[in-house]
């Protein structure tokens, strides 16, 4: 095992079953794994943490994804959606606080029309700030319309790329169309994040393992790995899910295998563990994104139970997020935290 973690640190690459191979590895070899994912964030990433500001401004979805909280079928989510106007004063507020990329993220609500996105788009971008969307699946005109008003990054999870689970999981969705809505964003010239759900039901540990590879095949920017956490208002409300340490440890061999990308310590790691994204923060992860969305709207987008911070202010979160970092002795980043800073800083 000790030979497979520094075969990955050194050449970036493993075999689907060298990765399943580490995927089932004991706790000892675990802390090994998690130590070279750190050393290799700190050769290619270094050490500033990327604060991104997270604004929750819609839980309206036309889907139906058996695992989440604002699927269309659950009829006791209270739904809301911000207005345009005070989603750009959530950004405005959000660059007060020194946040330089914000994060709109949302269901699939139909209401955001491409113009009103865009609107919303620009006014960010005259504030100098990056805009990343995650508002999932939408067609090429749609991504080219956010991209020319100026959007930089978008987040699009594949969840898995066991095409059968993701059918059962999502009855009404298409694989096929997700990738190939990652592959237009990639063409499209945005920072392409992606990233995968661990503990899904009957979700093998070589599907997992693929999900390394796809992140690498596909070219991602970004990837984003978060534990299941079963909801209790879905048909998945008995799954066991919980996956902290396996979820762990996909991480980390995702920044063996991609070392330059950005990789968030997710909030749904601190759901599980009260140190949740310091641990993942020392185990390969370099971005953490604090939500700044106010008020009752924290509680009421609820993907899965349990979401940390929902009572606190984008100003306590900003502060106390900061502190543990630099209670690690990491730094925050000063800049927008695109891929190639990383790069050009390394030549």
């Amino acid at each position: 095992m000790e030979k497979l973690i520094e075969k990955a640190e050194k050449t970036h690459s493993l075999t689907r079953d060298e990765l399943a191979a580490l995927l089932r590895c004991d706790d000892e070899t675990a802390r090994k794994l998690f130590a070279a994912a750190d050393r290799v964030r700190a050769a290619f990433v270094g050490d500033d943490v990327q604060l991104r500001g997270l604004i929750e401004f819609s839980n309206h979805c036309r889907n139906n994804c058996l695992y989440c909280g604002i699927r269309r079928g659950n009829r006791q989510a209270k739904r809301y959606r911000l207005d345009p106007e005070i989603i750009i004063a959530h950004a405005a507020a959000a660059a007060k606080l020194g946040f330089k990329t914000v994060v709109m993220q949302s269901g699939e609500d139909v209401w955001f029309t491409t113009d009103r996105l865009t609107h919303i788009i620009r006014a960010i971008k005259d504030m100098d700030m990056a805009v990343t969307l995650s508002i999932g699946e939408k067609s090429y005109e749609e991504y080219k319309a956010y991209r020319d008003a100026g959007a930089d990054r978008y987040l699009l999870r594949i969840e898995t790329t066991d095409k059968d689970l993701y059918h059962r999981l999502d009855p009404e969705m298409s694989w096929d169309n997700r990738r190939r809505c990652l592959v237009d964003l990639k063409r499209l010239g945005y920072e392409l994040g992606s990233g995968s759900m661990v503990g899904l039901p009957d979700q093998s540990i070589e599907s997992i393992a693929d999900d390394i590879l796809f992140f690498k095949e596909i070219g991602v920017d970004m990837a984003g790995i978060g534990p299941f956490i079963p909801h209790e208002q879905t048909p998945l409300a008995n799954a066991k899910g919980r996956e902290f340490v396996l979820s762990l440890k996909t991480m980390a061999l995702t920044r063996l295998l991609l070392p330059d990308i950005n990789i968030p310590a997710t909030t749904a790691m601190e759901t599980l563990n009260p140190n949740g994204r310091i641990i993942a923060l020392q185990s390969g992860a370099n971005v953490v994104m604090p939500n700044v969305t106010t008020g009752e709207y924290r509680k009421m987008y609820e993907l899965y139970p349990g979401k940390i911070c929902v009572n606190d202010t984008p100003v306590h979160c900003r502060t106390c997020i900061e502190s543990k970092i630099r209670a690690i002795g990491r730094s925050i980043g000063t800049g927008k935290g695109f891929r190639g800073e990383y790069l050009k800083k390394r030549q």
